[in-house]
């Protein structure tokens, strides 16, 4: 008997039990988490939780194949404001989202904002693919049907706790603010508008 087993065994259980609660989390509509202790952010009424310049956690190394087969790297990103969204094709409020997430990326584009999706928990990637073209999504999305990227975010930051989450990270790569739920256009201005005014 090997004494290596039990450890691998809690190890197992404690990505399981993270990804177990990503998953009764996932389609939520949004609401407000998080502040207190020592996160380094505070949850406004509008639902967006923020955190201060110097204050913001360093948003993780999220990087891989997209839906098309191209590799991105967030680090490529770094000098421009990323909205990261998290979504799936199986996800009602991922839909509902979509045609704002797509106007605001247009939008906001020539003022130096990029927007980069995690595409998660679809086991087939053909339908995923088929989502961004009946919403007509040009910006690139990470195919992570497991959740890794979404499991890199460090815990006590604006981490993605439901499916969908909009995060919006600073020039710095650090991240400045979160969305849980589907989100509007309104929404997106108010998350990404003071991050770009930032200098």
């Amino acid at each position: 008997m090997t004494h290596g087993r039990p450890a691998s065994r809690r190890a197992l259980f404690a990505a399981g039990t993270a990804l177990a609660a990503l998953a009764l989390s996932a389609c939520g509509d949004g609401g407000t988490q998080g502040g207190g202790g020592d996160t380094n952010f505070v949850a406004g009424k509008s639902g967006i939780s923020v955190s201060e310049k110097g204050e913001r956690a360093a948003a993780p190394d999220i990087s891989g194949e997209t839906l098309t087969g191209e590799q991105l790297s967030l680090a490529d990103y770094k000098g421009k404001v990323v909205v990261i969204n998290t979504w799936g094709s199986w996800c009602a409020p991922c839909r509902a989202e979509a045609k704002y997430l797509k106007q605001v990326s247009e939008a906001t584009k020539a003022k130096g904002v990029e927007f980069v999706g995690i595409n998660t928990r679809d086991p087939q990637k053909s339908s995923a693919v088929a989502f961004e073209e009946d919403y007509e999504i040009a910006y690139p999305s990470l195919y992570d049907p497991a959740g890794k990227q979404i499991l890199k975010f460090p815990k006590g930051s604006l981490s993605p706790q439901s499916i969908p989450t909009t995060i919006v990270v600073d020039r710095d790569g650090k991240i400045a603010a979160r969305f849980l739920g589907p989100v509007s256009d309104k929404r997106l201005y108010e998350m990404i508008d003071p991050v770009l005014a930032e200098k």
